[in-house]
């Protein structure tokens, strides 16, 4: 298949994707080919200083005895550039033939540098021959727009030529947060900008006739990077381009939320065949991303797509929802306790709500489930608790106003015994759905259970039966899981639910699990995977990049001490980055930032304006939390 675009066609197009059916061309890096039916690549970055040899071959062999394929190191200068043939010959001699990847913001002259020494350069088009973005308007006529590509094509001749010559890859890395002033004059800080980004790339290497390219959509917000990684594939399909994709989302942050912010994002990706090679990106120690991304690319493997239907995914969530869910801020979260025999305090706190020490009484909280299913109906039962049971039991004690009914379909289809206000109905993969033909979606909730060890893409085709059907249901989730890990759960629920949730395709979500996994850490993760996907937020909101060569402070400790002081913060969003390269930018959603702008020094952000610069780390986060409480007592 022929890479090529025509220069006046580079309107990004939208609509329906098929990822099953989209198949990228093969390129080599080094002796690592990447793309077609090759298995999905698994990389990380290191966050050593470029010029300590030393330290950054011992992480990069960390690195790659994890299971990477390949290894990303910065090159901000040309002295860090030139080390990298150093690091590569030092690696070499203790027996690894990994390839390395230059990684370059700023500095044309570095990456050409490095473009004769490593098998793959990344650059960001955001700032490869623009300056930083300004974030102000920069209005161009079409021949000045067309001068400024020009700019730039005579900007990238030399690292084409020399990446020609020396057989090296270019990655096009297209970042949210450091789109030029030009695009988001144009298109606005949006998918369509990021993807026209690209292509504007694109058009000067093929002009070229050079094709060793891969592409990425990268961002800190899953819908974002999604969305515009679609669109792009959209349109190579349409333009008949094959790239290889690299799949990531930046800033995902660490520990629980990094996991799951990140395999929501690339796990949708996956499911639907797009991705050739994935880095997980945590605020922690490089290797420690592997297993996790490993996790992700077994889950998703090369080909599963083809299980999928063949038709794309079009059904939403009906805007007709019952009254209990007009009250709630986002998806639903379910809690099946059917396991218990009698509802206990034990199972209030499975559910999420906590219990005074001193008086006993239950308490909900932000993270406890919206619904709980339940066998029996306890004597009493505390405020602000709905309870879920079954239909006859629900009959005879229907005078409470906080039970609600459940049913198979068939039953609810038969019984005369039925609520005004919420009735649920649990279904399964093997269901007659002429019996989901009658209920009102204003005073139902259909959930389907379905095993997804057995068919990942079991929901897929249940939502496409409802929409060949035209039926307008609210459907929740609830997949059952096998699993004994905590972080094999987060990974696999996240990756499997994460579409569904962000594409506004459901109204809820139940994860079940049949294994060792305690069972309040499943009601929490159903609440972290709305939060990492920003469709509930019930915490604060952290992101945080993964450390690199370009970092001037320790930014895991840093992270840490942000959360402590700002964790009471419900709604915030607050973004800690090691450096200024994407930091205003991926900013532009989150309300403080906490950035490194020198040797152990901190800009502090409003949004993506500076507000404070230069501060001493040790003082940062008081600084931070002190702007923060003074916008808050300005309210």
């Amino acid at each position: 298949m022929q890479n090529n675009i025509e220069k006046t066609d580079l309107s990004p197009s939208q609509g329906d994707h098929r990822g099953s059916s989209y198949k990228s061309s093969v390129i080599s890096i080094g002796s690592t080919p990447l793309g077609g039916d090759y298995p999905i690549r698994i990389q990380s970055m290191t966050n050593t200083d470029t010029l300590n040899t030393k330290t950054s071959v011992a992480q990069c062999i960390r690195i790659i005895e994890a299971g990477a394929d390949y290894v990303r190191l910065t090159a901000q200068g040309i002295r860090e550039a030139e080390n990298l043939a150093v690091i590569k010959n030092e690696l070499r001699k203790a027996g690894f033939d990994t390839p390395l990847i230059a990684d370059i913001h700023f500095n044309p002259v570095a990456a050409e540098t490095a473009a004769r020494l490593v098998e793959k350069v990344r650059i960001n088009p955001g700032n490869y021959a623009d300056k930083r973005a300004s974030f102000e308007k920069q209005e161009l006529s079409e021949n000045e727009y067309n001068e400024e590509l020009e700019r730039i094509h005579t900007k990238l001749l030399p690292l084409i030529n020399i990446c020609r010559e020396n057989k090296t890859v270019i990655r096009i890395g297209i970042n949210h947060g450091s789109l030029s002033d030009r695009i988001m004059t144009r298109f606005g800080n949006t998918p369509e900008g990021m993807v026209f980004s690209a292509l504007e790339f694109i058009r000067i290497f093929s002009a070229e006739n050079f094709s060793d390219l891969v592409l990425s959509m990268k961002s800190s917000d899953t819908k974002i990077m999604i969305e515009a990684t679609r669109m792009l594939v959209n349109m190579m399909q349409s333009k008949e381009l094959s790239y290889p994709l690299h799949l990531g989302v930046t800033e995902a942050g660490e520990g629980e939320d990094g996991r799951i912010r990140s395999a929501a994002g690339i796990g949708a990706l996956l499911a639907e065949g797009i991705g050739d090679t994935i880095r997980v990106s945590l605020s922690e120690d490089p290797e420690k991303e592997i297993p996790v991304a490993k996790k992700l690319a077994g889950y998703y493997p090369r080909g599963i797509s083809r299980k999928a239907p063949d038709k794309p995914l079009s059904f939403k969530s009906p805007s007709s929802k019952p009254e209990i869910l007009k009250r709630i801020n986002g998806p639903l979260v379910v809690s099946n306790l059917t396991s218990y025999p009698d509802l206990d305090a034990a199972g209030y706190k499975n559910a999420g709500y906590t219990i005074d020490i001193i008086t006993g009484e239950i308490k909900k909280t932000d993270g406890s489930a919206d619904l709980i299913i339940v066998k029996n109906c306890p004597e009493k039962i505390p405020e602000n608790v709905s309870l879920v049971l079954p239909y006859k039991i629900w009959y005879e004690k229907k005078q409470n106003d906080r039970l609600y009914p459940l049913f198979s379909p068939e039953t609810f289809h038969e019984s005369n015994y039925r609520s005004e206000k919420l009735n649920v109905l649990l279904t399964v993969p093997d269901y007659n759905i002429e019996y989901l033909k009658d209920p009102d979606p204003d005073t139902t909730l259909v959930m389907f259970t379905f095993n997804p060890e057995k068919d990942q893409y079991a929901a897929d085709y249940f939502l496409n039966a409802l929409e060949e059907n035209n039926l307008s249901q609210n459907i929740i989730l609830n997949p059952v899981f096998r699993e004994n890990n905590l972080e094999d759960l987060q990974i696999k629920a996240s990756s499997l639910l994460g579409r569904y949730i962000i594409d506004k395709r459901v109204t809820g979500i139940s994860v079940s699990n049949i294994g060792e996994v305690d069972f309040r850490d499943i009601t929490a993760l159903a609440f972290s995977i709305l939060q990492c996907t920003e469709t509930r937020i019930t915490r604060t909101m952290y992101l945080s990049c993964p450390t690199c060569g370009r970092t001037k402070f320790d930014l895991q400790e840093s992270v840490k001490k942000v959360k402590e002081a700002t964790g009471h913060l419900k709604g915030l969003k607050i973004a800690v980055m090691g450096c200024i390269v994407n930091g205003p930018g991926e900013m532009a959603g989150a309300d403080y930032g906490y950035v490194g702008a020198a040797n152990e020094k901190v800009h502090i952000y409003r949004g993506t304006v500076p507000v404070l610069k230069n501060i001493p780390e040790k003082d940062a986060v008081k600084e931070l939390l002190k702007v923060i409480e003074k916008d808050q007592a300005n309210l």
